[in-house]
């Protein structure tokens, strides 16, 4: 979840740049950099780390370039006024000033900045290099300069009709600026699927990832939307199709303060990540699932062929971050048909356990610094099993710690209840079930293409439910906050949804909440249940889907409230709930993914409805450093 700026106007563009990027950083980097075009050259500065690292960088740049106000350009006869910039929250390649945007072309023509992910980059990577273009990156984002340039040259034409060319070959959900050291005076952007705004001004624009890099400057404001191409000049702004086709765009003016405007417009950092969740899904899966009929996990640098004759696997993890690896335990138990434990990293590592050589621990962190999940990795590879880590932030502790590494590419979460990073851990699971799968031999080929398919349609369908459920699920809440007691059932998969649903009501309203396993409410949580009881029960499609309508019928018989997360189109489970919230129809381990967003909805408006804090809950913190 990068951040993207970029200017054309009468100012000196670096600091306007700097200053853009800054107020991005909450989007989450670890490197950053610009590019700023004067008197025909472009000068790039980029740095690993916080945008301190980045103006130190320029700092000692224009120092060493006679203290010139244009960065790097010793011989400008004035300050660069056009240029763009970029903060990086890494997927593809190491954190290093070579994978930092912007990346440009073999000539050092073309820079551009993105955000996102190709699909194709590395067919297209061959081509180019083949035709002699020189790689100095492993990002697939660099891929973007160069078929750009390659354009250019073959077309003898306009940076935006070479983009408009490029973007016809692109595969992938991305947002990128070009800028080309042979227009001095435009930008062009592309968005496909992810976020790109314009600021506009007088005789100078902007362009933008998000809202809070220009507001300093302009409330004035376009919205660039999907597969649209927009000419960024001082003069104006020209949106078209792919096709080159001229679109009208009205001028919207956004009365935001600072503090909303990082928020994206929304109340809280909460509903802004819960907002997100589609985007940070499409991140996980993207580039994964290029492959029609498999997945490819090779970034995980994970010798594969312990995952062909791994005897067991072992999940550890503590929270939400527990939740997810249930959800990913039932999946490679169903579809890669290894026996998978589960166990608490807090209560695993005091066992003295058992592990073997041939077993895969496999710990999920998302901030890779929690104590007590690094702790159970290091004494399980001290014991010989061979450990990867599910975690969304590069360099941190548990990607030293372990042999292999998937990340979950959600981006910085700012409020502690996590919400897309939990559903990213779910997808990075389900990838990782199916690769299993495909190594071992334990699925057939027509069945393996049709799960990738679905997984790929994932980002869509939590879309769809956001933007169909969001006001529905607000009344409900309304309806039962001054509950002071709910209880959460689901069975098989949708126990760990249950779990995931209840913690995140406990988190932010602390209102005492249990959650079980249906088959296990006789054995007493059936003596809380009265009149005044909400009890929400997970009960989309699943084998098991029978005994959780049993479990309902059972809790209405005792005068509780039944609310019912169902499968769209499952009119039958109806009559068992009083109220019924439905997710979209896809495989029925994949509603596991889906049926959690309604819950996490449930709980955010249960605790606004009751005036508290959602990003800030008490006694929480995001990342859990000490024992």
């Amino acid at each position: 979840m990068c951040g993207i700026v970029g200017y054309v106007g009468q100012r000196p563009v670096q600091e306007l740049l700097l200053a853009g990027l800054e107020k991005l950083e909450y989007r989450g980097y670890d490197s950053a950099g610009i590019s700023v075009l004067a008197d025909g050259e472009i000068e790039s500065v980029r740095a690993v780390g916080n945008l301190s690292k980045l103006r130190g960088a320029v700092s000692a740049r224009d120092a060493g370039g006679g203290g010139t106000t244009a960065v790097g350009t010793a011989t400008a006869t004035r300050p660069a006024t056009t240029g763009i910039g970029h903060t990086r929250w890494a997927t593809h390649g190491r954190v290093n000033e070579s994978n930092a945007h912007p990346h440009f072309d073999t000539s050092d023509r073309v820079h551009v900045v993105v955000n996102g992910i190709v699909e194709n980059y590395l067919a297209l990577k061959e081509r180019l290099a083949g035709m002699g273009a020189r790689f100095t990156s492993e990002t697939d984002a660099e891929v973007i300069a160069h078929l750009i340039s390659h354009h250019l040259a073959a077309r003898n034409t306009s940076l935006v009709d070479a983009v408009r060319a490029a973007y016809a070959e692109l595969r992938g959900h991305y947002a990128f600026v070009a800028l080309s050291a042979d227009e001095p005076d435009t930008l062009v952007g592309a968005r496909k699927e992810c976020p790109l705004i314009v600021g506009r001004g007088d005789g100078e624009q902007f362009v933008a990832s998000a809202i809070p890099a220009f507001l300093a400057h302009t409330r004035d404001v376009q919205l660039i939307e999907d597969e649209e191409i927009v000419v960024v000049t001082p003069g104006g702004v020209e949106f078209l199709t792919p096709g080159g086709e001229p679109i009208e765009r009205e001028v919207k003016r956004v009365d935001w303060d600072e503090a909303t405007a990082e928020k994206g417009g929304y109340e809280t950092f909460m509903l802004k990540e819960i907002h997100e969740q589609a985007d940070a899904v499409a991140e996980t899966i993207a580039d994964r699932t290029v492959r029609a009929d498999g997945v490819d996990l090779a970034e995980a640098e994970l010798d594969e062929s312990l995952l062909q004759d791994v005897d067991r696997i072992l999940i550890l993890a503590a929270g939400t971050s527990f939740h997810a690896g249930l959800i990913g335990r039932y999946a490679i138990e169903e579809w890669a048909r290894v026996p998978v434990d589960m166990d608490i990293a807090s209560e695993w590592r005091y066992r003295n356990p058992i592990v073997s050589e041939r077993q895969l621990v496999i710990g999920i962190t998302q901030s890779g610094e929690t104590a007590d999940t690094l702790a159970a990795m290091r004494l399980a590879r001290e014991r010989g099993a061979k450990v990867l880590a599910v975690t969304n932030v590069v360099g941190s502790q548990a990607t030293r710690d372990a042999d292999g590494v998937l990340y979950t590419r959600a981006g910085l979460e700012v409020s502690v209840a996590a919400t897309k990073t939990f559903v990213c851990q779910v997808a990075a699971m389900y990838l990782l079930a199916l690769r299993l799968a495909e190594l071992r031999g334990a699925m057939e080929r027509d069945r393996l293409t049709e799960l990738v398919a679905e997984i790929k349609q994932l980002p869509h369908h939590i879309a769809t439910l956001l933007e169909r459920l969001d006001e529905t699920i607000r009344v409900a809440a309304e309806r039962h906050a001054g509950s002071e007691f709910y209880l959460y059932l689901g069975r098989h998969v949708g126990r760990a949804v249950a779990l995931e649903g209840a913690l995140k009501l406990k988190e932010i309203s602390y209102i005492a909440t249990d959650a079980y396993a249906g088959g296990e409410m006789k054995h007493g949580p059936i003596a809380l249940l009265d009149e005044s009881t909400p009890v929400v029960c997970v009960a989309t499609e699943m084998p098991v889907l029978d005994k959780m309508v049993s479990n309902m019928q059972e809790v209405r018989a005792r005068g509780a409230h039944v609310i019912a997360i169902t499968t769209e189109g499952d009119e039958a489970i109806r009559a068992h709930a009083e109220e019924t919230i439905a997710v979209p129809r896809t495989d029925w381990m994949l509603q596991a993914l889906l049926a959690v967003i309604p819950l996490q909805l449930f709980a955010y408006h249960v605790a606004r409805h009751r005036g508290l804090n959602v990003d800030q809950p008490r006694n929480l913190a995001k990342t859990v450093t000490v024992e």
